[in-house]
Formats: structure tokens, sequence, C-alpha cells
């Protein structure tokens, strides 16, 4: 029996049985870790493979573990130590499991960091809302402002139902079971009592209790406060379509990881230099900056083009040279904190061309570029156009907020015109051409758009906008202007600036792809590219920082997209054209040198 059931195995083709893997976390009892069944029963039938996870006391375990799972149960068991969420112990809590708590905190946290699609049930449930910021009732019949008149711990045997959830309208829930009403089991005393800012209640007990939670950024999370798990082997199927969800989560997600691992990816903007001054800690995890060491490594990032942003000031000799100066400033630290934690070990680099990107990916190193947010760092000097781009600039931001030297804004400050490409501004364009540097369209007005487009020798780049068809906004993009800067094999960045993707800034990353989605209507598949704008304002919903950078290509994968338009957009196209400006400055160089 054995060797039949083991050749058959072998008769399916390399990589054909590959499952989402699945981590259960285990209870613990008097014989150490231990699992009900029905959990692994369900996730099998579902079509996934399960792990049982233990519950570890050496926490420095658990990265390595949950970098290894494609999704994420937290099953029940007993209740939560109220210490760890800074509450002292009700008269009426039940037994602590003191191997569990901690570690299963932990864990959420590093699941919901990597965007880990995530199933919590029961005490899963309630560890999903206090690892995440909500509160639990420690027991529902001690509190005097809790609601509770079902009796929410049954004598029924558990794979029957005892009493019924109402499911609210539009949630992931309604959806995966297509009603408003659901009989569900019950076998606890405590519950949510509040979710915190990541999470939405999705069903309510007759009398109130929160019964089901999940996402409320467009992220696989869900949590049951029954036991779902438990109808399985009776026979009865009614609560599979949570394991079948979490099983189709989970496959997405190991395809964007996949992917990712295949692909180089490369953000075209942030604005994370201008936090640099503040004792960032760029190879931790800071919470004050979108865009660090770690949060590269989570979201799947390999390259990040760093700006040195200069906001627009006095058209002034005094302006100017505060403005070159703290342009240098800014560059030499980026420098310096990539030199820095190389020297320490970190697979961290600077890159200035396409192709060192590429080897750097093959060494499995994140990599940084560097730009120039804003032309008024030049002045009037056309002679640090070259200064710059000895320092490793890929590209320059013609103008930001306010006409400069070289360009009109598509923002002018009050009282300042909407004006185009000035005569300077046509020896800046000439001088960055000669040099190989992309010239950056973002934040200039449609006049100098179009100056530009007619100016330049070589095609051109929006390292951050997006589509002013859905959301009219002067930063954005016409649909004009898409197909102009697509015949100039030009490229446009779409970035998740709130108030660019949405005019009541109420945007989330359904929001972004949407914008994506038309650019490429417009403009082509070939064309578009991401700008995020991390730390200049940049980050929404389901983009909230680089960390969460695969969920965007997790959204991709659900409209189809291919391998192929994915390597294009993730840097594919952005690096192309980069790749035909240095090279066609070189050829320039050459060619003038020779004359």
């Amino acid at each position: 029996m054995i060797n039949k059931a083991y050749h058959q195995l072998h008769t399916h083709l390399p990589g054909s049985l590959r499952r989402p893997l699945i981590g259960i976390t285990g209870n613990f009892g008097d014989k150490g870790c231990e699992l009900a069944e029905g959990y692994f029963e369900s996730v099998v039938r579902a079509g996934a493979t399960p792990i049982v996870l233990p519950p570890l006391s050496d926490h420095e375990a658990l990265v390595p573990l949950v970098d290894r799972l494609d999704g994420l149960i937290l099953s029940g068991g007993a209740d939560l130590n109220p210490l760890f969420v800074g509450e002292e112990p009700s008269p009426l809590l039940g037994s602590i499991n003191g191997h569990r708590d901690a570690s299963e905190l932990l864990l959420v946290r590093l699941a919901f960091d990597r965007q880990l699609p995530m199933l919590g049930i029961c005490r899963g449930c309630q560890m999903l809302a206090a690892a995440l910021g909500g509160s639990i009732w420690q027991d529902l019949s001690l509190s005097t402002d809790c609601p509770t008149r079902v009796k929410h711990s049954q004598q029924l045997d558990r794979s029957y139902p005892s009493h019924t959830v109402r499911l609210e309208e539009g949630t992931l829930l309604q959806s995966l079971f297509n009603t408003d009403e659901l009989a569900v089991n019950s076998f606890h005393h405590q519950a949510v009592r509040t979710t915190g800012p990541h999470l939405r209640v999705s069903a309510y007990a007759k009398d109130g209790i929160i019964e089901a939670i999940e996402s409320t950024e467009h992220k696989s999370i869900l949590g049951v406060q029954w036991h779902p798990e438990a109808f399985c082997l009776r026979g009865d199927t009614s609560m599979q379509p949570l394991f079948q969800w979490l099983t189709d989560e989970a496959a997405n997600y190991a395809e964007a990881r996949r992917l990712h691992a295949r692909l180089l990816t490369l953000d075209s903007h942030c604005d994370t230099p201008m936090f640099f001054n503040q004792d960032i800690r760029f190879g931790q995890r800071d919470d004050r900056i979108l865009v660090d060491l770690h949060k590269m490594n989570e979201g799947g990032l390999d390259a990040s083009i760093m700006v040195a942003y200069i906001p627009q000031g006095e058209r002034t000799p005094e302006g100017y040279a505060a403005a070159s100066a703290y342009a240098e400033k800014q560059l030499q630290r980026v420098r310096q904190m990539v030199n820095d934690l190389s020297a320490q070990g970190a697979a961290l680099a600077l890159a200035r061309t396409p192709e060192e990107l590429y080897q750097l990916k093959r060494e499995g190193k994140r990599a940084i570029m560097t730009g120039i947010e804003n032309g008024y760092a030049i002045g009037k000097d056309i002679s640090l156009v070259e200064h710059f781009a000895r320092q490793g600039i890929v590209y320059i931001t013609l103008c930001h907020n306010g006409n400069n030297d070289i360009c009109g804004s598509a923002r002018p400050r009050e009282g300042e015109p909407l004006e185009g490409l000035s005569p300077f501004g046509a020896q800046v364009i000439s001088e960055m051409n000669r040099l190989g540097l992309l010239v950056d369209l973002s934040h200039a007005s449609v006049p100098t758009f179009f100056d530009v487009l007619e100016t330049s020798r070589q095609p051109v780049v929006c390292s951050h906008s997006s589509a002013r068809a859905l959301c009219d906004h002067p930063r954005n993009l016409t649909d004009e202007q898409l197909r102009a800067l697509a015949a100039k094999d030009g490229v446009a960045q779409v970035t998740f600036y709130s108030g660019f993707l949405r005019a009541d800034g109420q945007a989330t990353v359904i929001d972004a792809v949407d914008h994506l989605c038309h650019m490429i209507d417009v403009a082509g598949i070939e064309h578009v590219g991401i700008g995020t704008d991390f730390d200049g304002d940049g980050g929404v919903p389901g983009l909230a920082s680089a960390s969460e950078l695969i969920n965007f290509t997790r959204h991709l994968l659900r409209r189809r997209f291919s391998e192929d338009d994915l390597r294009l957009i993730w840097g594919g196209n952005f690096l192309r054209t980069m790749s035909q400006v240095q090279a066609m400055g070189k050829n320039e160089r050459i060619s003038g040198a020779g004359g």
C-alpha cells in the first residue's frame, strides 16, 4: 500500500503538487503541543498543506518560520494573559496558557508586517485584535457594559451550531457565505471588545457581541469567534468557504512572493532622505519612516530611487546657494547611510545604472539610487547639472510646487503665472541629455510638459504621477499627456499619494490599481511603472509602506496581469528608458569629445 502511494506521488510533473503552506498554531497541553483534527483536515480539504506551529520561547525562531509560510491559522485555546494587553485579571478569567501568548502576539505582528494571509479562530480572533491595537472582554458575564444575552459557551457537541450571527453588509464574510445570517457554534466566555485601527466588525451575535472581524485595508485578514473546523469531521461543509478563502489567498500570496524573487522591483521615487537628519535607523524597522531595509525585505522591494527633495524658495543668489547646499547634504547622507550599513554586512549597495541593479539583484542585495527633486537646486548655474551627475544621481525632477528658473510648475505659487520651459530650462534639458540624466516631469505644468517633449532629444519620465481622468488634480497626467509621453517612449509611474488618487482623499490600494490600469489602457503596458512617493506623503491603506508593496502585486495578479506584464510595471519600463538615456548620453559625450 505504501509503495503504491509512493509511486503515485512520483507520477506528477515536478512542481505540479505545489500547494500553499499554511501554519496552524498549536495548543499546549499535558503532553506538549497538540492540535484538534478538524483544523488540519479543513486545510487539507481546501487544497493546502498544513504545518503545526508550536509555541516558541525562542522568539528569534519566529522570523524564519513566518518567512516560510504562505498563510496562518491562529487556533483556539486558553484565555489571553491580560497583562500582555495592559490590563489586570478579572475574577472570572479562565486558565491562561503561558506557553502561547507572547509567541502568538509576536507571530501576528510579524505576519502582519509581511502581509501574510491570516485566519483567526475563537481565541485566534481575539489574538488578532489584541496584537493589532484592539481589545477583548476578559469575561462576558462580568462586564456591566457588555450586552450579552446569548449563551456563548454551548454544551452541545462542537460539530453542531447553537446560535446565529448577523453578517455585516458589504463584508468579505458576507461575500464568502452569500447570506446575511449564519448558524455557528460557540465556545467562549471572552470576545473582541474593540477591533483596533486595522480591522472592522464583519459579524455580530443577536446580543451585539462581536463574532467576526476583518481587514479594513484590503488585506487577507479574517477572524471568527466560532469554531468552523469542528464541522468538517461529521461531513458538514458549511464552514469550508473560510478555509478555501485562506487557501486561495495563500496561493495568491505565494505566487506574488515567487514573482518578486524572480523580477527586479523598483520604486522610482521616495523622499526618505528628508528624515536622515533625525537619527533614522535605516538598517532596523524604524516606525518613523516608510522605507527602510526591513520594510524593503518584507515587501519584496529590490531598489528605491531616493531623492534629495528641495522645497521651492526665493529665486535669489542666497536662495540658490542654500538649495544647492541642501541637496548636496541630503545626497551625502544617503551615500553615507548605504556605505555604513554595507560595511556592517548589510545586503545593501548604491547603484547608478540598470546593469548594476540587476547585478545586485543576482547577489541578493537591495539597491539605492539617487535623484534630485526640484531643479531649484541648480539655480541658474548650468555647471551644477554635471556636478550632481558626477555624484551619481539618475534624474532631476525639474520643479516642485512653485515656478523656478527652469520651468513652470503644475502648482504655481500665489501670484505666479502658469509657465512653460524657460530658455535656461532648454539649456538644462540639453545638458541632462548630454550627461545621460533622466528628465522627470512630475510636478511640471502642462505647458512645461509639452515644451520638454519637443525639446528633449531623449525619452522623459514622470517619476510619481497618476491619472487626471480618475482624479482631477493638476499634478496628475491627462490622457493627452499619457499618449504623448508614450509616443516619445517615455514612462509614467503611478504614485500612492491619496490626494492624487481620489478627490476626497480616501484612497486605498484599490484606487492605486485603478489608476495604473487606466494609465495602461491609455499609454500601453510598456509605458507605466510605480513611484510610491513614500515619506513624501505617499501611502494609502493597503500600501502604507514599503513592507506592503507585495499587496500591489497580489491585486495585480487578481486582475490577471501576467509575469511579463509585472516585469514591465515593476521597473522594466523605467529601467529600459534609463538605459536608453544613459547610453545616448554616453554616445553624445564620446561624439563631442571626438569632435
